[in-house]
């Protein structure tokens, strides 16, 4: 198992197009007047300046992969038939995760206590789709180093939660990638905090 990789800081600039699908609003299906859309594109401004995206990765070896279980260079051990069958053409894993931060998630608080609802839901979309973008950005990242091994990532990832891949394996990847450095918790229930906190695994073919 290689070593955890921590980004202290991703740059990005926010994939408008997926935020206003969150939003409800559909390209060509959906009218949006130009007074209504400038203030949209303003909430989604003042949302990223509240943003910090920090991430973190770890490339394995996928040392088992019997169909049902999976094992992972180090002892990590998952039960999933869903993820074993999306990981099955790869003998490397990379888990990963993400955050915006806890300021997004005060700003939220802050407006909804202001019963601007507008701004707040929209401050949340951003920050959803930014997290997620985040984990885009590492799979970029790596995908440039493993072109010269010609090897890539699996285009989808696979996160605890999914199907039959348990929530109570968050912990397992919380804790081998050492969220704690980027300022991520995990609760009882195994929710990260703060909210806007993703983890993910993919594959290495």
């Amino acid at each position: 198992m290689g070593s955890v990789i921590i980004f202290e800081r991703i740059a990005i600039d926010p994939p408008y197009s997926p935020i206003y699908r969150r939003l409800g609003y559909k390209k060509k299906t959906t009218e949006l007047a130009f007074i209504k859309q400038k203030e949209i594109d303003l909430y989604i401004e003042e949302a990223v300046s509240y943003i910090t995206l920090k991430g973190c990765m770890l490339k394995t070896t996928i040392e088992k992969n019997d169909g049902k279980d999976i094992i992972l260079s180090g002892g990590i051990s998952f039960t999933s038939r869903k993820l074993t069958n999306f990981l099955r053409d790869c003998r490397e894993a990379l888990l990963m995760g993400a955050t915006a931060g806890s300021g997004i998630m005060e700003a939220i608080k802050e407006k909804t206590n202001q019963d601007n609802l507008s701004a707040a839901v929209i401050y949340d979309a951003t920050a959803s789709e930014m997290t997620d973008a985040a984990l885009d950005w590492i799979m970029d990242y790596l995908n440039q180093q493993l072109r010269r091994e010609r090897k890539k990532l699996l285009p989808r990832r696979f996160s605890a939660g999914y199907a039959d891949f348990q929530l109570a394996n968050q912990k397992t990847i919380y804790q081998q990638l050492q969220m704690e450095k980027i300022g991520v918790n995990i609760n009882a229930n195994f929710i990260l905090q703060p909210e806007k906190s993703v983890t993910a695994i993919t594959g290495i073919c």
